[in-house]
């Protein structure tokens, strides 16, 4: 618990935290109204519409998350929280898990926001949380996000420069999934198991939303495809906890 504690108060001290939760929020659920608004007064719009902005608002975390690593480098701060705590898997484990809890709250805030401009734009449409898919849909987001987090602060431990990090986040996240699909013959294959593609599965299942980005082409289950993204979380940060105990900080 100490280490929490530790954790949150170096976190919330710094205020690129608070600037990428707000942009992140404004992120996600700016751009369901921004839908809603823009859809013809002829057509509908359903849950997974108004969640379309998640993909920017989960940019934005995955800077955050990388940057609450990057910083400690910078600074020189990592260097005297491993000499007053030797054992730095536990020091790194506590600060996925702050990250990440925080990086869940915001998304549970952007994505109900989300819904909720949706709603009170297009009160007419069906919008109500009626079935299960629905609320993984909404709720899920935070989910991802959380996840989301935990690689990036992974991502930020190896690499440990700001802007490396993040370009190599942010190149992967908004454009190299989609381009890997222009490899011919296998481009296809490999795109089914990618990582963002993959939850994306997970939020909405086999189906798409009425108006956005196509259905996720992942193979899995929406169970399946959640247990995929979160092994690969795992996973990258035990990779990059054990690359962080053999070298210096």
């Amino acid at each position: 618990m100490t280490l929490l504690a530790v954790e949150r108060i170096k976190l919330f001290t710094t205020r690129s935290p608070w600037w990428c939760a707000l942009i992140a929020i404004v992120l996600t659920a700016g751009f369901s109204a921004l839908v809603a608004s823009a859809a013809p007064s002829t057509a509908t719009i359903d849950v997974g519409t108004t969640q379309f902005g998640y993909q920017f608002g989960i940019a934005v975390i995955m800077v955050l998350a990388a940057l609450s690593v990057t910083t400690e480098y910078r600074f020189g701060t990592i260097r005297t929280t491993f000499q007053a705590v030797p054992g730095r898997t536990s020091v790194l484990i506590a600060k996925a898990t702050v990250v990440a809890l925080l990086s869940l709250v915001i998304g549970e805030i952007g994505a109900f926001g989300a819904w909720a401009l949706g709603y009170a734009i297009r009160p007419s449409d069906a919008l109500a949380l009626d079935t299960s898919a629905e609320w993984i849909n909404v709720a899920g987001v935070g989910v991802l996000f959380a996840l989301a987090a935990v690689i990036a602060v992974a991502i930020g431990i190896l690499i440990r420069h700001s802007a490396g990090a993040i370009a190599l986040l942010l190149i992967y996240v908004l454009a190299v999934e989609s381009l890997v699909q222009l490899i011919p013959t296998v481009g296809p294959k490999i795109h089914e198991w990618l990582p963002f593609n993959v939850a994306e599965k997970f939020l909405r299942g086999a189906g798409g939303a009425v108006q956005g980005p196509p259905p996720s082409d992942a193979v899995l289950s929406q169970g399946w495809s959640l247990a995929y993204f979160a092994g690969i979380a795992i996973v990258l940060l035990a990779v990059a906890i054990g690359v962080a105990k053999k070298r210096d900080a």
